[in-house]
């Protein structure tokens, strides 16, 4: 059996999985067994919304364990740190009717081409046959997935395995380490055929293993854990091992398949294009009063207290203090070695996906998550006006933190808008909000940015006169306002002649013209109208800019009046993503929101799942995504952009400037 490589060099491993899986129930049986303990753990409670860094010791090798968010308003917390990692498990639940929930973590270690392995937990209460859940799980996976193990079954339950590898069978033992036994008669042929099609998947990428195979030579073990250790490093094959957290099962098992398995970090730095030494931020941090922590992984040479780096962007910076890091506790140190992960201090100015050079040379890294869009925003205000500072600066250091976390200053409804991945999400948010910087607001829906339009055209006069003592003001004119078809916007037509209006006093009109047009009779900015100036008068004393604009704003504000309203709602396209049996019921869904089915064709790369794209109202996506999650068993997700604004009618026109009449009083 292939010995560790490099004993001195930390491995990292991504531990990732959707929710129930048990994902950060294995990194603590990980931690337990590598520590001498049983490696059982009780099912976790709840679910984690940020990533974990654990540090454990197997056997001489360090290894740095980054558990990754499952769930889907969290996982972007991971996405960083994922591509920095050596080696992901991927946690299944055995259920075969569960194997699609993988796809989403699976496409994300293929896309960047982590090696990964699959492991499934929960293997005691297993129902039907192994080979069934493989075959759901191969569905959705791009690599070929190779099962190392086969398991015992006694009385409908599993109570051992057969390692096909080393060919020797286990039994579970509670509490301790499985107990090596004979292989039961009853599976001897079963376990035959099973490393005979794990052989057969191997030769696949060695011809050497497929002339054996072909000529009936046995080939020695050393070649099989030769091929098993290089394929799974070069992600060819996507080994499968199983187990149950909460009875240590197969847990040690797993931790000696990485001690071989997992490349050395060299390959992960390649992957993200480091050159020389120098380290990956996989996460950031404001950690209180050690202020502004930069999690990183250490690359090709120890990092040491004092250590020059290069930011991406070609500053140097020495970090103020290097910490081990280990779940929820750091402690400072003065080394780093090669391959593990320590958060980095005061280093102001670096971001999640930055490299940072040894070598004096600015670096960027080659791969990067593709940024997650925000299915879920709320309008938030400070409770008390003299936090509106302390707001901003708090927003920046989560949005720095969170990869799934936007904020946008709406310019049209002047609102501050929360941005993330879902309600549960933006709750937890709000919560560190509070809790880390004191900060506490209030939250309501999005405003719908509607907007107004005319029906008919009008001529009108306005004019502004006032004497007050001394010089007055007057101002004259003359305006055309028709409607322009839909997304022209405002134009402005000049028609003066005669110097009825002296031209310095033209912009003013256009001035009051739009400044009117700010607000409609509905309570809502007024769009797509052309407005002609043909004619005015002046006085040569009283007339001024001020004047003027005053003139155009009358007029304007009567020709509204005289055209009637038109009530018009943004319409956005979305994509939306679900697996090709949720499509029927996202049509259904998208139809009952006043939307359009525009068309839908298969997601490019993800097998068994469907693109389809629509028209829905603006006001009708806020809670769109919960409705979504809800019939896809949380899967499905969505882009949206803004694609046009159509009119309004009826009983919905009506409740619209019901609700608006008072803010446009």
């Amino acid at each position: 059996m292939p010995e560790s490589k490099s004993a001195n060099v930390v491995r990292a491993i991504a531990v990732v999985g959707p929710t129930g899986a048990g994902k950060t129930a294995l990194t603590q049986a990980l931690a337990s067994a590598a520590s001498g303990g049983s490696g059982a753990v009780p099912a976790a409670a709840g679910q984690s919304t940020e990533t974990q860094f654990t540090a454990i010791d197997f056997m001489g090798d360090h290894y740095a364990l980054i558990d990754a968010p499952g769930a889907v308003d969290f996982c972007a917390d991971g996405d960083y740190a994922l591509l920095g990692a050596d080696l992901a498990i991927v946690v299944a639940d055995p259920d075969p009717e569960k194997a699609v929930l993988l796809q989403p973590f699976l496409r994300s270690v293929e896309q960047f081409k982590i090696p990964h392995a699959l492991f499934i937990n929960k293997i005691d209460q297993a129902r039907g046959r192994i080979r069934d859940l493989l075959q759901a799980l191969q569905d959705v996976s791009a690599l070929p997935l190779v099962a190392r193990q086969i398991p015992i079954w006694e009385n409908e339950k599993v109570t051992g395995y057969v390692d096909l590898a080393l060919e020797r069978a286990y039994h579970y033992e509670s509490g301790k380490p499985s107990r090596i036994i004979d292989i039961p008669k009853t599976i001897a042929e079963r376990e035959t055929e099973a490393r005979f099609h794990m052989l057969e998947q191997l030769a696949d990428f060695d011809d050497t293993l497929m002339e054996q195979l072909l000529s009936d030579v046995t080939p020695d073990r050393d070649t099989v854990f030769a091929d098993l250790v290089r394929e799974t490093r070069e992600g060819l094959i996507a080994p499968v091992f199983f187990g149950s957290t909460a009875q240590g099962h197969g847990v040690r098992r797993l931790l000696k398949a990485l001690r071989h398995d997992t490349p050395e970090p060299n390959y992960a730095a390649g992957r993200l294009g480091l050159k020389g030494a120098g380290a990956y931020v996989m996460k950031i941090s404001h950690a209180g009063q050690a202020g502004k922590l930069a999690y990183a992984r250490v690359f090709a040479a120890a990092l040491n207290e004092g250590d020059q780096l290069t930011l991406s962007d070609g500053a140097t910076q020495r970090p103020g203090a290097l910490f081990a890091v280990n779940g929820g506790q750091t402690k400072k140190v003065s080394r780093v070695p090669e391959g593990d992960i320590a958060a980095l201090g005061k280093l102001d100015a670096v971001a999640a996906g930055d490299l940072l050079s040894r070598d004096g040379a600015a670096q960027t890294a080659a791969i990067a998550p593709q940024k997650r869009f925000p299915v879920f925003v709320l309008a938030i205000a400070t409770k008390d006006r003299k936090d509106d500072v302390r707001l901003s600066g708090a927003l920046q250091k989560l949005v720095e933190e969170d990869a799934g976390l936007a904020v946008l200053h709406d310019q049209t409804t002047h609102e501050i808008l929360l941005q993330g991945q879902g309600e549960p999400h933006l709750r937890t948010v709000l919560e560190r909000l509070k809790a880390r910087f004191g900060v506490d607001v209030s939250t309501a829906a999005p405003s719908t940015p509607y907007q107004e339009s005319i029906r008919k055209s009008a001529e009108v006069r306005g004019r502004h006169k006032k004497q007050t003592g001394g010089h007055g003001q007057f101002g004259d004119c003359v305006i055309q306002v028709k409607p322009l078809p839909r997304g022209q916007g405002f134009e402005f037509i000049d028609k003066i002649t005669g110097g009825a209006i002296p031209r310095q006093w033209i912009p003013a009109v256009e001035a009051g013209v739009k400044d009117a047009m700010q607000k409609g009779s509905i309570g809502f900015p007024v769009v797509d109208v052309s407005v002609t100036l043909i004619d005015g008068s002046f006085h040569s004393v009283d007339s001024s800019e001020h004047s003027f604009q005053m003139a155009g704003r009358l007029a304007m504000q009567d020709a509204m009046e005289q055209c009637g309203s038109v009530l018009l709602e943004p319409i956005e396209k979305l994509s939306i993503y679900t697996p090709s049996w949720g499509t029927p019921k996202i049509n259904s869904a998208v139809s009952g929101r006043n939307g359009q089915i525009l068309g839908f064709e298969p997601r490019e790369g993800w097998p068994g799942w469907d693109r389809v794209d629509v028209y829905l109202p603006h006001a009708e996506r806020q809670t769109f995504i919960i409705e979504l999650r809800s019939l896809t068993q949380g899967l499905a997700t969505f882009e949206a952009a803004f694609d046009h604004m159509v009119e309004v009618t009826g009983r919905r026109a009506d409740d619209v400037a019901k609700k608006a009449q008072p803010h446009a009083a």
